[in-house]
C-alpha cells in the first residue's frame, strides 16, 4: 500500500519517543568512536615524530634527474642514481702521534748555556736541536717527539692515497663543468650524431633502387636523390639520440654518443637535425618530385615519432623499425620514375625481410645492453619469437627473389643466381633457431653485412632492360618538354 510522505513526516513528528532513541543511540556510536579515532591520530602524529625519515620532503619530489631505467612487475620505472662520496685523499690512520704530537707540545724555553755541550763537526743540526728541544719537555712528549723523529729520518714514504688516472677522470666525468665545443671535433661529432654508418647504408639502397629503376639513368637526379636521402637520414638519427640520452647513458654500445658524453649541446643536436631535416626534404620535394618529397618526411617521422618511443613500450618497434629501413630502396624508384611500381615494392620487400635476421641477431648479443636501458626488443621480452622471426624472413627471401621475374624487376636467372647466398644465410638463421647462444647469433649478423649487398648487386646484373619490360616504357621524373 502506497502511504504519502506526508502522511510519514506526521506520523515521526507525533512520535517523540522514537526520535530520542534514534538521537540516543547516534550520540553514542560517535562518543565511542571519538577515543579510537583519537588514539590513531596520536600514534601516526608519535610515529612521524619519531622516524623523520618517514617524512614527505623535497628530495622525493624532485623526480626530473632521472638516469637510469630498471623494470619491475612489468613496467619501465626510473630512478636516480645515488650520489657519491668523493674520494678525498687522507693522512694514514698511523699518522695520528704526529698530530697529538703537535697538539700537546708546550712552549720550547731558551735553554741554559751550562746544558749546551760541545758537538763533534760530524754531528748535523737536526741532531743538535733535538737533545735541546727533548730536555725542555716532559718525558711522555719526550718520548712522542722521539719516535716522530725517528720516523722522519727513516725512508718509509707517506701513507697517501694515490688516485690513478682512471679514478680521476671518472671523478672528473660526474662534475659540472662548462660545456666548451671544439670546431675541430665538430666533423667526428656530426659524424656520430648522424650515425654516419648507417646513413651509408641507408643512401646505398637508395641509390639500389634508383639504379634498378627501368629508365634511362640520370647522374644529375641521382645525386640530388642520393643527397636529399643522406640529408634526410642524418636529421632522423639525430633526433632519435636527442630522444635517448638518459637511456643510452646506460647502455655500453651507446654510451659514448656525443650527447651522453656531453660533447655538444641538445640545442646544437637538434639545431644540426633542423639544418639536415629541412634542406633534404626540401631537394627531394622540389629537385626531385613531390612524391619522394613525401616519402622523406614520412620516414623522418616514423622513424622519430612512432619507432623511437615504441622501443620502450612495445616489441612491434622491430616490424616498424623494418617499415623505416624498407622506405629508402622505393624513395630511389620513385625518384627515378615518378612512381610506384609493383617492382618498387619489391624492392621495398628485399629491405623489410632482410632486417629481421641482422637485427635480431644483433640484438642477441646485446640483450644485457638493452635491458638496462629499458627497451623492449624481442631477444630480450620473446626470444623464443625473435629466432623464429628471423628464421621466417631469411627463408622468404628465397621466395621473394623468385618474384623478381614477375614483377618485371629482373630476368630469370636473378632467383638461380641468388639462391646459394639465400640458403646460406637460411641456414645459419635455422643453426641460430635451434642452438640460441651467442656464436650462431654472431655468424648470422656478419653473414647479413655482407648478404645485402651481394644481393643487391646480383639484382643490378640481372636487371631487365627496359625494352623488355611489362607495357609502355615507363616515363621519367621530370620530363623534358619538347
Amino acid at each position: 500500500m502506497y502511504v504519502p510522505a506526508r502522511a510519514c513526516m506526521v506520523t515521526i513528528t507525533k512520535c517523540p519517543l522514537f526520535l530520542g532513541l534514534v538521537g540516543a543511540s547516534v550520540s553514542q556510536k560517535l562518543l565511542g568512536n571519538a577515543s579510537i579515532n583519537y588514539q590513531t591520530a596520536r600514534s601516526l602524529i608519535h610515529l612521524y615524530r619519531k622516524d623523520p625519515s618517514n617524512w614527505i620532503t623535497y628530495q622525493q619530489l624532485h623526480f626530473l634527474k632521472r638516469q637510469y631505467v630498471t623494470k619491475g612487475s612489468s613496467e619501465l620505472h626510473q630512478r636516480a642514481v645515488p650520489k657519491q662520496t668523493p674520494a678525498i685523499p687522507v693522512l694514514d690512520e698511523r699518522d695520528d702521534s704526529v698530530v697529538q704530537r703537535v697538539q700537546h707540545v708546550q712552549a720550547i724555553y731558551p735553554p741554559h748555556p751550562a746544558d749546551i755541550m760541545p758537538q763533534p763537526d760530524d754531528v748535523t743540526s737536526e741532531e743538535v736541536v733535538l737533545p735541546v728541544i727533548s730536555n725542555a719537555l716532559p718525558s711522555a712528549e719526550r718520548t712522542l717527539l722521539k719516535k716522530g723523529s725517528e720516523r722522519e729520518t727513516s725512508n718509509e714514504t707517506p701513507h697517501l692515497h694515490v688516485e690513478t688516472d682512471e679514478a680521476r677522470e671518472a671523478r672528473l666525468d660526474r662534475q659540472w663543468k662548462e660545456l666548451k665545443v671544439d670546431v675541430s671535433e665538430l666533423p667526428g661529432v656530426y659524424a656520430r650524431l648522424a650515425k654516419s654508418r648507417l646513413t651509408a647504408l641507408v643512401v646505398v639502397t637508395a641509390a639500389a633502387g634508383f639504379a634498378m629503376a627501368p629508365v634511362p639513368f640520370d647522374p644529375g637526379m641521382f645525386a640530388l636523390a642520393c643527397l636529399g636521402t643522406g640529408l634526410a637520414s642524418c636529421s632522423a638519427n639525430s633526433i632519435n639520440q636527442y630522444f635517448e640520452v638518459p637511456f643510452d647513458s646506460n647502455m655500453n654500445r651507446t654510451k659514448n654518443r656525443p650527447l651522453v658524453r656531453g660533447q655538444i649541446s641538445p640545442l646544437h643536436a637538434v639545431s644540426f637535425a633542423l639544418a639536415c631535416g629541412v634542406p633534404g626534404v626540401a631537394l627531394l620535394t622540389l629537385a626531385v618530385n613531390p612524391l619522394t618529397g613525401f616519402l622523406g618526411a614520412l620516414n623522418i617521422f616514423l622513424y622519430t615519432c612512432c619507432y623511437t618511443p615504441l622501443k620502450r613500450l612495445s616489441i612491434v618497434n622491430t616490424w616498424v623499425g623494418a617499415v623505416v629501413g624498407a622506405i629508402p630502396p622505393v624513395m630511389g624508384w620513385t625518384a627515378a620514375t615518378g612512381s610506384l611500381d609493383p617492382a618498387a615494392l619489391l624492392m621495398g620487400a628485399f629491405l623489410y625481410s632482410w632486417q629481421f635476421p641482422h637485427f635480431n641477431a644483433l640484438s642477441w648479443n646485446l640483450r644485457e645492453d638493452y635491458s638496462r636501458g629499458g627497451y623492449r626488443m624481442m631477444s630480450v621480452t620473446h626470444p623464443d619469437m625473435c629466432r623464429r622471426v628471423a628464421l621466417r624472413h631469411s627463408v622468404a627471401l628465397v621466395g621473394l627473389s623468385c618474384l623478381g621475374p614477375a614483377a618485371g624487376l629482373t630476368t630469370w636467372t636473378f632467383p638461380l643466381v641468388s639462391l646459394p647466398i639465400n640458403l646460406y644465410i637460411s641456414y645459419l638463421a635455422l643453426r641460430f633457431y635451434h642452438r640460441a647462444d651467442r656464436g650462431s647469433a654472431r655468424k648470422l649478423f656478419f653473414c647479413s653485412l655482407w648478404h645485402l649487398p651481394m644481393l643487391l648487386l646480383l639484382a643490378l646484373t640481372c636487371k631487365k632492360p627496359a625494352k623488355e619490360q611489362s607495357g609502355a616504357d615507363l616515363p621519367s621524373a621530370n620530363p623534358v618538354p619538347s
